[in-house]
């Protein structure tokens, strides 16, 4: 019996081991994906951002008003987030990463005109800024004991909110209710970091066992995009009360 419990205890060992490994493994990849997503988003809004002829395709390099096209580009990321969480179970785990990859390219369109609004040390201070403060809370997201699944419910209402809100501002132009919008949603955003962190990290706890290596490739996509879209809007409303404009 004593040597039937060893064995036991010796595979639930090994077992968790092989978790661990895979899990580490898995994050590595989200953020892996994640990085690339950035690197491809800040190139396409670098080079389109400096470039008058580029940015004029979308917007008036002077007033940065957005055209026809500017508007389209302004909202295609959201509408192609709602596609791809539609979508992702009909995609190949290849097919996921190449939509993840157009969707960072066409981000980095939507945000060219700030190279034109801000100067290039305040961009890159508030980049370095929002990245020290995303890994903190991404790092308290996998590493806290603390189940905050209660919190998921409670953000997703108040980004809601704030996606109605931003819209409504886009024709009101009120400075009062974008400050308000900025604060609340840098906290919205740093609430989904740690959370989003955890729900990734659970949700391959409890599938690994499955082996389903096409699923997970296609979950550590979607986690890449979800840290993704919290890094670019912490960066963005930061960049409201860091940024120096030219």
């Amino acid at each position: 019996m004593a040597d039937y419990q060893t064995i036991r205890s010796v595979g639930a060992g090994a077992q968790t081991a092989q978790i661990d490994a895979g899990l580490r493994a898995h994050m590595n990849k989200v953020y892996g994906l994640m990085s690339v997503g950035m690197l491809l988003t800040g190139g396409v809004a670098w080079a389109v951002g400096t470039s008058d002829a580029l940015l004029s395709i979308f917007r008036d390099p002077v007033t940065l008003s957005p055209n026809i096209l500017g508007w389209v580009v302004m909202f295609a990321p959201l509408l192609m987030v709602f596609a791809f969480g539609a979508a992702i179970n009909r995609l190949s785990q290849a097919g996921a990463q190449l939509f993840f990859y157009a969707f960072a390219a066409v981000m980095g369109l939507s945000l060219a005109w700030i190279f034109k609004a801000f100067t290039g040390v305040s961009i890159a201070q508030t980049f370095l800024v929002t990245a020290i403060s995303f890994a903190g809370l991404s790092l308290y997201g996998y590493t806290t004991k603390k189940d905050l699944s209660g919190m998921g419910t409670f953000l997703m209402m108040g980004l809601i909110g704030l996606i109605v809100a931003s819209i409504v501002n886009l024709f009101l132009g009120s400075g009062a209710l974008a400050f308000a919008i900025s604060v609340i949603g840098l906290l919205i955003f740093a609430g989904l970091t740690a959370f989003d962190t955890q729900n990734i990290k659970n949700t391959y706890i409890q599938h690994a066992a499955h082996g389903d290596q096409e699923w997970l490739g296609k979950s550590a996509i979607m986690g890449a995009l979800n840290l993704y879209m919290n890094f670019i809007n912490m960066f963005m409303f930061l960049l409201q009360f860091l940024g120096n404009r030219e």
